[in-house]
């Protein structure tokens, strides 16, 4: 999710990023006037811009979180309880029947240009993920619009292919963006956002810091409480800590276990429960892979209690269903992979498979690298050989997309775009991944999935789509073509006395919505 390969999309960013004019970083968090809020926010973030900032078809971790600020949806997300809100919608979108709804847009609200948020706005962000030719990222997760149309400038309305109950929640995945001025030229808003949120984007350098600064005419539901931002792209962990030690920011997010235990007194860490997996996916196209009994010697084999407790500090729960046990759609898998190794070697014997040699493949992020060797070593002992390769995330998709991987080990969390079940196993099971990546697309597992989730989707009644979901989780459980070894905790910290209404995310990244300085 952290990086453009995660899609395909190859946006190129550069220091020209930096746009022109606009206050740079005070630095010291001084008092600014400037309609109720005051003072500077700056903050430690882990990754630098991998992708542009159109919200169309960014996956980078870092300007996502960003566009968090700079942009609204109809309905949004709270970034804490990833709970939908309304935001540019006067309300929920209202029902009109199965297959129809519509939305009002707020009063008097304007993007950071000035103009006028109207109802064409909306119907051209709509439109512009759903047209094929623009490869939108968000187009997986609103199969089921249909069309898009202004009713007046302030209404829109959507009629839907079929009834999808999720509907009011998951158009919260297409942000509101100014037609005038992407249609104009959408490589430039790419480099240089603009929005209606309560922050506007003043600059941003690729491994060095994304500026922002309050929207004075913004008349939302979430105004600005500081009047300016400063995100420092903070790659090295220990650079994070001692920049929150020393005062620097008032947060960092991604804090290295080994360092939780030292910030104490008014420097606070807090490690939250997230949906946030790290997964392996097996080339099924591959022959020793091909047999489910293989990929599921190979979970068995694992330890995955040592990799927590050792690699992790204990800040993870193994997989025990597809989502953690936290959240509301959970359902424990038919198929749990404990410790195994005897169960493991007789997977491996009934396949036919002996001396079983391959590489795997993990990116280079700096909790993967901590379990890397440990999972190598629970595999050796059920007389598995894996040779590690540990590369860049970007170089370690490129091999994925190419077909030319055995074994990949790598983080995932969609959960950023939505928290249901239904966009959570359509990320990794539905469409590019299964199709794209591991090569499930003629496996008769594979058409069950889609068939179960097609018709999860149109199902009225929650307790019959928790039904199907919980199929779906036994399904890919067994299959283990991807599928999870653990959902971790993230640890961010912060600075009580300098911030009011912070809170830490159940996801990659650091929101200030409604947060200000103390």
């Amino acid at each position: 999710m952290r990086y453009t390969s995660a899609i395909g999309v190859t946006t190129a960013i550069t220091a020209g990023l930096t746009a022109c004019g606009g206050p740079a970083s005070n630095g010291d968090g001084a008092q600014e006037s400037g309609g109720g809020a005051s003072g500077t926010i700056e903050a430690g973030l882990s990754y630098p811009l991998s992708t542009g900032f159109d919200p169309m078809i960014t996956s980078g971790a870092t300007p996502y979180a960003a566009n968090m600020h700079i942009f609204e949806g109809l309905v949004d997300l709270d970034p804490a309880t990833l709970v939908a809100r309304p935001a540019l919608a006067t309300g929920m979108p209202k029902k009109i029947n199965a297959t129809t709804y519509r939305a009002t847009l707020r009063e008097g609200a304007t993007f950071h240009d000035g103009s006028a948020v109207t109802a064409d706005d909306v119907v051209f962000s709509f439109e512009r993920v759903l047209d094929a030719k623009n490869a939108s990222l968000m187009a997986q997760f609103v199969p089921f619009l249909d069309t898009v149309k202004a009713v007046d400038t302030s209404t829109v309305e959507f009629r839907l292919k079929y009834a999808f109950a999720l509907f009011p929640s998951r158009i919260s995945v297409v942000r509101i963006v100014p037609k005038k001025i992407v249609g104009a030229d959408a490589k430039a808003f790419d480099a240089k956002p603009v929005g209606s949120g309560p922050y506007r984007f003043v600059s941003a350098v690729r491994e060095d810091k994304i500026v922002m600064e309050k929207y004075e005419k913004y008349n939302g539901p979430h105004p600005a409480k500081a009047q300016k931002m400063v995100w420092h792209l903070m790659s090295d962990p220990s650079a994070r800590v001692s920049a929150l030690q020393s005062g620097r920011v008032q947060a960092i997010e991604d804090v290295p276990y080994i360092d939780m235990k030292g910030f104490t007194g008014k420097n606070k860490v807090e490690s939250v429960q997230s949906f946030g997996l790290l997964f392996l996916m097996f080339n099924c196209k591959d022959k020793r892979f091909a047999d489910k009994r293989v990929r599921q010697a190979l979970h068995y084999a694992l330890d995955t209690e040592k990799l927590i407790k050792t690699a992790l500090l204990g800040n993870a729960e193994p997989a025990t269903g597809y989502v953690p046990a936290t959240h509301p759609d959970y359902s424990k898998a038919a198929t749990v992979y404990t410790h195994d190794v005897a169960k493991a070697k007789k997977l491996l014997a009934d396949a036919g498979v002996k001396d079983l040699s391959f590489t795997l493949m993990l990116t280079d992020t700096g909790w993967v690298k901590d379990i890397a060797p440990l999972i190598k070593e629970s595999w050796a002992a059920a007389g598995i050989d894996a040779k590690l390769d540990i590369a860049q995330s970007p170089a370690q998709y490129a091999k994925v997309d190419k077909g030319t991987f055995d074994v990949l080990a790598a983080p995932g969390d969609p959960s950023v775009f939505g928290n249901d079940a239904d966009l959570l196993l359509r990320w990794f099971y539905y469409g590019f991944w299964p199709e794209k990546r591991y090569g499930w697309t003629g496996s008769s597992a594979y058409k069950k999935t889609r068939s179960l989730l097609d018709r999860a989707a149109s199902a009225a009644d929650e307790n019959k789509r928790k039904e199907l979901w919980s199929q779906v989780t036994d399904l890919v459980a067994e299959e283990a073509a991807l599928y999870p070894v653990l959902h971790r905790k993230l640890p961010t910290a912060w600075t009580t006395d300098t911030l009011t209404g912070f809170e830490p995310l159940p996801t990659t990244g650091l929101s200030f919505v409604d947060v200000g300085r103390a």
